[in-house]
């Protein structure tokens, strides 16, 4: 559904957009301060708001760090390429009331080429397959207990990220160098209250520079023609109060209530060397509860009923976009110890982007034979494209259930199989998506056939930038049509799969071996307009797999560990000529040894070799129309190859 679907949190705070897309790099965040990653694989925007139609990903940071631990990491692609550098430092202390923790990061790697790669050595250089990356990342965590019943919580995170990546084309070539800096500062207060209760109030303010440089290069000679600045810039500013506590007992256990109410404000401008090509803000005020009912528990024992929960949810959003009120039901059932079942029911939405809101309009004067026959060879046509401000929120209806075996006789197997069916519906696009116009029904309700004058000369007032691809001056009697590719809600998607996850373990005396896979089906379609037919999505090209798989074994003994893992993408369909490729299989090995604590200078060393696509699979080609573009989905399969890479750590 695109990376704008999920909500990303740093410690339950969300960070500012990046680019132009309502989207954030999680990669940016030091992997050693996690504590781990809390998933929400469903809609949740009845407590989480926009942008939370295909789930929530919640990075949890460690919360009590005690000593510095530095490592590093070396690792290359065997082909060549993508070599990697790591660098990175992690310091913590703890106190009566409180600790805190600092990290900081440093990665880099060189782009990968095509002439680095046998199956794309015709495509013209110098292109990249892999962008080239150079990474720093520094963040801060603390928590102090202000007296017995509160406690201060304060979160900050920077990085500046530079990466490159070149298109090639017949003489030229355009080399794009790109600058993020993003930040983000995100205080809060816990207080307990009587009665179990407990007040949060929080706020975060982040910031995200994007900055792009993209001149052409004459590939014979080397004579650059530089090009404008793209700068995208990106501010958000949210606070909230929430409270969570019991409200009532029931036989299965406390009812308890979680509710809060905010406000959240958004800014973004978008630059094309001196020209303003967007600047807009959006903000919404907010408020949700959220209800647990434990009806049933294990120590009443009923026949038939270990549990039995209920949850509800409900958020409302006011905002620029209008008001928004999205509801969750769920329930947890489960006839005993061995089995757990569990179902929801929701509505989530998502905010149009305010590059889709604000971005200027632009007219372009076309001959009408660019849409399709059928006019005299004079007449022409008015193209429109750019932002719209009435667009309305992408709207989606979730239901997801999900059946997990555990039995108490084999509590070394764990398995769940789970459901989901998402209805995704006013999703915001530019609905002409080829020059097939004229007397097409898909295009049907964004083609104005025989425009007023008037019509005419307020799209081209309305236009910040028009262009005459006409060669004789504007005329307005000659045109025959205006084509509306402004960006408009009109894609509906259907989403639905099976995904089933398993694991065994075996404890063998000397050690421990644990087998463990997953597995994921995938079928999705689109429409682009309400006249066309729905068409596949998953399964074809540059689109999810239908199946995806991995499973694998890992061994531990003291501190040893070894894990061997193989992943599997069924083929995807060329759908401009019906072929469909070959599947994917890849193994990745890993081999670690972890000292443990010692009285010597070898306590607490960590050694890590990993080895990804061991077998260095190439991916599977399909035809391409032009030596500009990879011959390889670079969506579900990679041009790595095999990647090598040995780390090493130390704690003190």
């Amino acid at each position: 559904m695109g990376p704008d679907a999920t909500l990303t949190l740093l410690n339950g705070h969300r960070m500012s957009y990046g680019g132009f897309v309502q989207a954030v790099d999680i990669s940016a965040i030091p992997v050693e301060a996690m504590e781990r990653l809390e998933i929400v694989p469903d809609g949740a925007s009845a407590i989480y708001g926009s942008d939370a139609v295909g789930g929530v990903a919640n990075v949890i940071l460690k919360r009590d760090f005690d000593g510095v631990t530095v490592g590093a990491r070396y690792g290359g692609a065997t082909d060549g390429g993508l070599i990697t550098r790591e660098y990175n430092a992690t310091a913590g202390t703890t106190w009566t009331t409180g600790g805190l923790i600092v990290a900081g990061e440093k990665t880099s790697n060189d782009p990968i080429y095509s002439d680095q790669r046998d199956y794309t050595q015709s495509m013209y250089r110098p292109s990249t397959l892999w962008q080239g990356n150079d990474l720093r990342s520094g963040l801060f965590s603390l928590h102090q207990s202000l007296g017995d019943a509160v406690e201060l919580h304060l979160d900050a995170l920077e990085n500046d990220r530079n990466s490159y990546t070149a298109e090639a084309y017949p003489g030229i070539y355009t080399p794009a160098n790109v600058e993020t800096k993003t930040t983000l500062l995100a205080p809060s207060l816990e207080i307990w209250l009587p009665g179990d209760w407990t007040l949060t109030l929080s706020g975060a303010v982040g910031k995200d520079k994007t900055s792009l440089a993209q001149p052409t290069v004459n590939s014979a000679s080397g004579a650059i023609t530089p090009s404008h600045l793209i700068a995208y810039r990106n501010k958000s500013l949210i606070y909230e109060i929430d409270a969570e506590g019991p409200l009532f007992t029931l036989p299965g256990g406390e009812a308890r209530l979680a509710t809060g109410a905010g406000y959240r404000y958004n800014n973004f401008l978008f630059q094309y060397g001196n020209t303003i090509k967007a600047n807009g803000d959006q903000s919404s005020r907010f408020a949700y509860a959220e209800l647990n009912l434990p009806l049933v528990g294990p120590e009443q024992g009923i026949g038939g009923i270990e549990q039995l929960e209920l949850t509800g949810a409900v958020r409302t959003e006011d905002g620029d976009y209008g008001r928004v009120t999205t509801p969750k039901l769920g329930v947890i059932y489960s006839p005993s110890a061995d089995l757990s079942l569990k179902a929801s029911w929701g509505e989530s939405f998502k905010a149009p982007t305010l590059y889709q809101h604000y971005s200027t309009q632009t007219a372009i004067y076309y001959p009408a034979s660019t849409f399709g026959a059928g006019y005299p060879t004079d007449a022409t046509a008015l193209w429109l494209s750019g932002g719209n401000a009435d667009l309305r929120p992408e709207r989606a209806r979730t239901w997801s259930a999900s059946l997990a075996f555990h039995p108490e006789a084999l509590p070394q197997l764990e398995t769940e199989l789970t459901w989901f069916d998402i209805d995704y519906t006013e999703r915001v696009l530019q609905p002409i998506t080829s020059y097939n116009v004229f007397g097409n029904p898909i295009y049907a309700d964004f083609v104005h056939y025989d425009p007023a004058e008037a019509v005419l000369t307020e799209a081209v007032a309305n236009a910040s930038n028009f262009y005459n691809l006409v060669g004789t001056p504007y005329d307005a009697s000659k045109v025959v049509a205006i084509v509306d590719s402004r960006y408009v809600n009109a894609a509906r998607q259907r989403i639905k799969g099976v995904d089933l996850s398993g694991a065994y373990r075996f404890d063998l005396g000397v050690g421990r071996l644990t087998v463990r896979g997953s597995a994921s089906w995938l079928d999705s379609a689109q429409a682009l307009t309400a006249a066309q037919n729905p068409y596949d999505l998953a399964g074809t090209l540059f689109y999810p797999a239908r199946l995806s798989s991995r499973i694998g074994a890992v061994w531990q003994q003291g501190g040893f560990t070894a894990s061997l893992f193989g992943n599997y993408k069924s083929g995807v369909t060329d759908t401009a000529d019906g072929r469909k490729g070959a599947s994917f299989i890849t193994f990745d090995a890993t081999l670690r040894y972890d000292t443990g604590v010692r009285d010597d200078a070898w306590s607490n060393l960590a050694l890590e070799l990993s080895a990804q696509n061991l077998l260095n699979r190439a991916p599977p080609l399909y035809a391409v129309t032009s030596l500009t573009y990879t011959p390889y989905d670079s969506t579900n399969y990679s041009a790595v190859g095999r990647f090598l890479s040995l780390s090493v750590s130390k704690h003190w």
